[in-house]
């Protein structure tokens, strides 16, 4: 594909009426989305935030929606359909738990491929049918849900879904795999080192993790200090410390190893964090304008309360040439293409101070609340909040489950 063409910002032609709900169809009633939020991980609130925002813009003249929430202990909750109590408030963060109907009922999705059935069970009732479900959007971010397990859940069920598939949801959730992915397909990716759970547990000369701490050590003295000590497989800045020396190692692995026992080391990339989102049309993936994330002054990186608490608008488009604008949008969409992606993905990259962008992660299934940057660049590019949402239940009506 073209740059011109895949790299397109701009809306063209409205996405056709649904040709993915044969129930719906046959029926003549509204195609039924179940909005799927919350989850194991320790993005879970803001899980929720993101349900609240969708449910809100979702086209309920053209849908009919089940809201579902998924509690912290992985139980699948009917939840209310009130998203005004989905936001955060007063710096609280929002839980399933508070939006289940009941303490202990549970919603179960088909699993077999022979019907898209909801049933509800509570203890000691007859389970009652909610009635088939035709597409499932599932906002859910993190570990048990954005990482592929519920895409391969949906799979077996034979329901379609927003977003990617099992393979690109679980490349997009493994840092260490997303990067071998891109750096096999030549995309720009910057020093980082893995340490594996066993490598932390071993013994070395009778010291814990000695090896290990020196290989973090030895990345260190070749890229310099600070280094970044990640959990591999999380998201919204959650585990992450800025390590100035090697007095701050241990301290920031077992933080990192709180949300994952794998965990990533990465130097510093000095310049400025420009991100671009990717939506699949009709006729492939086009690249929304570009975004760049102003530093927080209170905050020395990224982290979740400078994403979430006290962050600052970002600049949308971002402030950069021509050429620049183009070099960071043909890099999305390859790292789209790379990962096998569909429906939609953030990309997140560094400008350089030497001019060069840095790829540092994709999002599979971004922060989407309407003055979250993924939104708020499409917004830019001509696809308005609802469009967005309404593009996205579309395309995974028309796009079958299975091998494709």
């Amino acid at each position: 594909m073209s740059s011109e063409s895949s790299t397109q910002s701009s809306a063209h032609s409205p996405v056709p009426a649904a040709g993915g709900a044969p129930a719906a169809r046959e029926t003549g009633r509204k195609p039924r989305v179940a909005v799927v939020f919350g989850g194991r991980s320790s993005e879970h609130a803001i899980s929720v935030v993101t349900a609240g925002a969708v449910l809100r813009a979702i086209d309920r003249t053209k849908y009919e929606v089940l809201p579902i929430g998924i509690t912290r202990d992985g139980r699948w909750a009917l939840t209310a359909d009130e998203p005004e109590r989905m936001a955060i408030a007063d710096r609280a963060l929002p839980s399933v738990d508070e939006l289940a109907e009941s303490s202990d009922g549970g919603v179960l999705l088909p699993v077999d491929g022979g019907g898209r059935e909801v049933v509800y069970t509570e203890p000691g009732q007859v389970p009652k049918s909610l009635g088939e479900v035709d597409v499932v959007f599932p906002v859910l971010h993190g570990p048990y849900g954005e990482d592929g397990t519920i895409q391969g859940l949906l799979e077996m069920s034979g329901v379609p879904y927003v977003g990617a598939g099992v393979l690109a949801s679980a490349v997009g959730m493994d840092k260490e795999y997303m990067k071998r992915v891109f750096r096999s397909f030549g995309l720009p990716v910057g020093p980082y080192e893995v340490i594996r759970p066993r490598e932390w547990e071993r013994t070395t000369d009778g010291v814990k993790g000695a090896a290990a701490r020196k290989k973090i050590t030895d990345f260190a003295a070749e890229h310099g200090w600070p280094v970044f000590v990640k959990p591999a497989r999380a998201g919204s800045s959650m585990g992450i410390t800025k390590v100035d020396d090697e007095a701050g190692l241990d301290a920031a692995v077992a933080e990192a190893r709180r949300h994952d026992p794998k965990i990533l080391v990465e130097s510093l990339l000095r310049g400025r964090e420009i991100e671009c989102g990717v939506l699949e049309f009709e006729d492939g993936p086009r690249a929304s304008v570009p975004a760049e994330i102003p530093p927080v002054s209170s905050h020395d990186f990224y982290d979740f309360e400078a994403k979430y608490i006290d962050s600052a608008p970002g600049l949308v488009p971002a402030p950069l040439t021509e050429e620049e604008t183009e070099r960071v949008r043909e890099l999305a969409v390859a790292a789209f293409d790379a990962a096998s992606c569909e429906g939609l993905v953030r990309a997140d990259f560094f400008l350089q101070e030497n001019g060069e962008f840095v790829i540092n992660e994709i999002n599979t299934m971004p922060g989407f609340t309407p003055i979250s940057m993924y939104p708020r660049m499409w917004q830019e590019s001509g696809v308005s909040y609802p469009e967005l949402v309404d593009r996205l239940v579309q395309a995974a009506l028309r796009r079958p489950t299975g091998l494709r």
